[in-house]
Order: C-alpha cells, then sequence, then structure tokens
C-alpha cells in the first residue's frame, strides 16, 4: 500500500503529493450549495476517513493540558501529530506553530519513539491541501 510506504520511509512530500491528489479527485459539485470548504471539521475528517480506512491507530480531538491534537497516528514505533487548519488562498504556518506553541508533543517525548508534528493547511479557494509543514524531534 502505497501509503504505508510513504509512512515508512516518512516521505511527506510524498504524503503531502496524496492528499493533494486524493482532494483533486472530490467532484466539485459536492461543493455546490453550501460553505463545507470554509470549515476545519470538514478536511480532518477526510483525513481522519482515509488513515482510518486502513486500520491505522489513530486518535482525534487528543486532550494535553494545554488544548486538543486535531489527529494523532501511532504507526511503524512513531508518532505522527496532526494539525489542520483552513486558509484563505495560502499557506500560513499557523497549523504547526500551534502544535509547537502548546506543546502538543510533550506528552509522547517520554515513550522512546520518533514523533513528528505535522501541520496541514487547505485553502477554502482551490479545496486542497496548499501548505504541508513537518518537524521531526
Amino acid at each position: 500500500m502505497i501509503t504505508h510506504q510513504l509512512l515508512l520511509t516518512n516521505d511527506f512530500d510524498g504524503l503531502k503529493a496524496l492528499f493533494q491528489r486524493f482532494f483533486s479527485s472530490i467532484p466539485y459539485n459536492w461543493y455546490s450549495n453550501n460553505d463545507i470548504q470554509q470549515y476545519e471539521g470538514y478536511y480532518a475528517s477526510v483525513f481522519y476517513s482515509y488513515f482510518a480506512s486502513l486500520g491505522l491507530d489513530i486518535t482525534v480531538e487528543d486532550a494535553t493540558n494545554l488544548g486538543r491534537i486535531d489527529m494523532t497516528l501511532l504507526f511503524n514505533d512513531q508518532v505522527y501529530i496532526f494539525e489542520f487548519k483552513v486558509v484563505e488562498l495560502a499557506p500560513e504556518g499557523k497549523a504547526l506553530q500551534q502544535i509547537i506553541d502548546k506543546g502538543y508533543a510533550d506528552k509522547f517525548k517520554g515513550l522512546g519513539k520518533a514523533i513528528h508534528l505535522v501541520g496541514v493547511e487547505f485553502s477554502k479557494e482551490s479545496r486542497n491541501v496548499v501548505g504541508f509543514g513537518v518537524e521531526s524531534l
């Protein structure tokens, strides 16, 4: 499975491209007569559904002392912390910065596993991934 290979090799550029293709395949008329593309929950649900359909170990709305992680993925003895944000057109870096500012990785640091912070930003205009910032600890 391509997603497993991308995660096994931590190919974040490949993962970004995979999700850009995935969102590109969603028909434009599904956005007609509604404003779903403005809501973070829509994009987060698509990510969640995609990973859940692969049977991966996922936690959503993972609570910490300073907030909630949008999605945590445990795979191959590694931790992937995802934060999702909706922007107008261009990436702003706010998703990755929130993970850092709120110390979302702190609860996983004692596990002795590699931790990857992944900030994903979606454009309301293009209805696709425009930002995919990654920091590995």
